[in-house]
């Protein structure tokens, strides 16, 4: 254990550094050593490549394509940011907030909000990806409350959201539920919100029922992209994803997340890490949707990938009282 943790403390990544000092070790995000490896984290080349086409003239610090370009959209960019423990305040960054509120709220997106049988169909992973970024990042203003109301309101009765348009679809997506009850977590904690609070409560009950993978009729995996190991997850759910998540909302302890956590545990390799078993992104074909400007590490079953590792540690880490970690 020690081993690992030297060498992400030593990673070319300030991400990594940042997300093992501060989520694995337990560091204060407010603390010097802290806001120093943040500013790294944003004079770092895996940030700037997120923001190589970002033009300060005519586009005035935006993308130049629609927010939602996977992945390299202003939406995605900020997200990652996000994750990443980019410091928070950065006003350069209004003008991607700017794009993504402006698509957001706007009235053409209103008029594809369509309600079926009661239930809005909406892919709420777009609203709880932008309100995260938002509480992340510093920017909150009266669109970042709006985006949490839309939250609460669209809210299925088993607890997610969804966006599929059969009318006879009644169960949430796993995709759509999850980035939503992450972003209400922290809503709930920054404002004090109970509605966010117990639209929250609701949501993680919806992963816990089913064991954060598992079909309540027969206990069988749902899909099988939700056990295998990404970073980044962008939309798609997986188990890391969703006990990182579980940690986050003080859930982390149930014990419906202990087949979530023995699983993780089992992919554990040899050397202590953990692998990138697959991604959603491709670094070529940069005119096309899935386009990534920058890479994310090594994939493969059998090969550590540090940005899974430090998600994985930090979650096993927090699994038991004793902060301990078990392979067994």
């Amino acid at each position: 254990m020690d081993e690992i943790i030297e060498i992400l403390l030593r990673s070319k990544e300030p991400s990594i550094r940042y997300k093992t000092f501060v989520n694995l070790l337990g560091g204060e995000p407010e603390s010097s050593r802290a806001r120093r490896i943040q500013d790294e984290v944003k004079a770092s080349n895996r940030v700037q490549g997120l923001f190589s086409e970002r033009d300060g003239g005519h586009y005035e610090g935006k993308l130049p394509y629609h927010a939602y370009k996977k992945w390299s959209g202003a939406h995605w960019v900020l997200a990652l940011l996000a994750d990443l423990g980019y410091p928070p305040g950065d006003r350069s960054l209004n003008p991607l907030f700017e794009q993504v509120y402006g698509w957001l709220l706007s009235e053409e997106h209103d008029k594809r909000f369509l309600v079926l049988d009661g239930r809005m169909r909406r892919c709420a992973s777009q609203e709880g990806n932008a309100l995260f970024a938002s509480l992340m990042l510093g920017y909150v203003n009266e669109g970042t409350h709006e985006l949490a109301r839309r939250l609460c309101a669209w809210q299925w009765p088993d607890g997610g959201w969804n966006c599929d348009k059969h009318p006879e679809a009644h169960h949430s997506s796993f995709h759509e539920s999850l980035i939503p009850l992450r972003a209400l977590v922290r809503y709930s904690k920054q404002t004090g919100s109970q509605e966010a609070r117990a639209a929250a409560e609701r949501a993680a009950e919806f992963f816990l029922r089913h064991e954060l993978y598992k079909r309540e009729q027969d206990g069988t995996v749902i899909n099988p992209h939700f056990v295998s190991l990404v970073y980044p997850s962008y939309w798609h759910y997986d188990i890391l994803y969703g006990l990182k998540v579980m940690q986050e909302a003080g859930k982390l302890g149930d014990p419906r997340c202990s087949a979530a956590l023995d699983l993780l545990r089992k992919k554990r390799l040899a050397d202590g890490g953990f692998p990138a078993e697959e991604k959603y992104y491709r670094l070529i074909h940069p005119d096309q949707n899935g386009h990534s400007p920058v890479g994310w590490g090594r994939t493969g079953k059998w090969v550590m990938n540090e940005f899974v590792t430090v998600e994985a540690l930090s979650v096993l880490s927090k699994a038991k009282p004793s902060g301990g970690i078990s392979y067994e």
